[in-house]
């Protein structure tokens, strides 16, 4: 069992402590494996629950940092742990950051869908429940970053910059 991440092999796969498959292989800032032995960067937690707020400053830092797969866990955390009216919003939130993880992995294509999907999904939340800010969130100006970020990931022939695309989830002021 590896003592960093609580995974142990079995008979050739990673399981975590409940014998559930899970990969231990060191990540980079992206969330791609690395060969085992590697040095990676911490990996996000999994399953924590955190008050909305928490997790939409959580999720910023690490955009901030160009880990938008580790926000991403943060938003698929509150996705699935919050209550059932929210869970749209924040699988849009979570779409959002991973879009811009495959930009940022070279997946132009991938990530310009998941982009527009997350959007999609953002927006119908927000128009069916009338809200523009939830928990700060600047709704109207993460739709156009994630249009504008996704017709850039379909014009580049390589990867975009995690870091310098990272959207600002509260707008500008954040």
């Amino acid at each position: 069992m590896s003592e960093a991440s609580g995974v142990r092999a079995d008979r050739g796969r990673d399981r975590d402590t409940e014998g559930r498959a899970r990969n231990a292989r060191p990540r980079d800032g992206l969330g791609r494996p690395l060969p085992y032995g590697a040095q990676g960067v911490a990996r996000q937690p999994e399953g924590v629950v955190r008050a909305p707020l928490d997790s939409v400053t959580e999720a910023q830092a690490l955009l901030d940092e160009g880990k938008p797969f580790h926000a991403h866990e943060v938003f698929e955390d509150a996705w699935k742990s919050g209550p059932d009216e929210e869970r749209a919003l924040w699988r849009g939130l979570a779409q959002l950051a991973v879009g811009l993880t495959h930009a940022a992995r070279g997946n132009t294509t991938g990530g310009a869908r998941l982009l527009r999907r997350g959007a999609g999904a953002v927006h119908a939340w927000a128009a069916e429940t009338g809200q523009d800010r939830p928990y700060g969130l600047a709704v109207a100006e993460l739709l156009v970053w994630a249009e504008e970020l996704a017709t850039a990931a379909e014009q580049e022939t390589t990867p975009v910059d995690a870091r310098a695309w990272a959207p600002r989830l509260r707008g500008e002021q954040s």
